[in-house]
């Protein structure tokens, strides 16, 4: 009986010595496909033209974006303060990449109650996100392409759709960069 319970408190030490001699698992590290989010990062001034249609009564809009990475490098939180025809607008939105779908995401937030939630890919310098919402009771189609002009610019488009194949525009204009991440801290946790 004695041997046996020395045999057992033997094999106890033994596991617990193993377990506690594996490393840490490591925290996980942004791919590619995060790092490309970084076009996004800083201080952007948008400005534009809504169309006259199901979007409001049409005119010309400006907004303020700042956009930051959230620490770990996965996701870039933007804030988006501006004005237009419609009054002042307010927008909270996270990018980020699922690898499981392997398309980049969208989630939007803004003062007049919308919640946005796109998939997007890249192909060369064009990002086009896809969309679904209801207008009037009626499923429409977004398909929002924003073209990298030059490492500071991007020009913007968004296209309604009620079936997939007749696309209006609704939304045009440009974003112009002023300042990258001020934040040496945020340049690291991505590299």
């Amino acid at each position: 009986m004695k041997r046996t319970l020395t045999l057992a408190l033997l094999a106890v030490i033994i596991f617990a010595e193993a377990v506690l001699a594996q490393a840490p698992p490591k925290m996980p590290k942004p791919g590619p496909e995060q790092k490309k989010l970084a076009y996004f990062v800083g201080h952007w001034n948008t400005e534009g033209e809504l169309k006259p249609g199901p979007m409001g009564p049409g005119g010309k809009f400006t907004s303020t974006d700042q956009n930051t990475w959230l620490p770990g490098g996965f996701f870039v939180v933007l804030h988006s303060n501006g004005s237009g025809p419609m009054g002042a607008s307010h927008e909270i939105a996270v990018m980020g990449y699922d690898s499981d779908e392997k398309v980049y995401t969208y989630d939007g937030f803004d003062n007049t109650g919308e919640h946005d939630v796109s998939k997007g890919n890249l192909e060369g310098d064009t990002w086009t996100w896809n969309s679904e919402s209801k207008m009037g009771g009626q499923v429409m189609k977004g398909k929002f392409t924003m073209k990298e002009v030059s490492p500071t610019e991007y020009t913007f488009k968004f296209e309604l759709s009620p079936d997939g194949n007749t696309w209006a525009t609704g939304v045009e204009g440009k974003s112009t960069k002023v300042t990258t991440a001020p934040a040496a801290a945020e340049k690291k946790e991505t590299k």
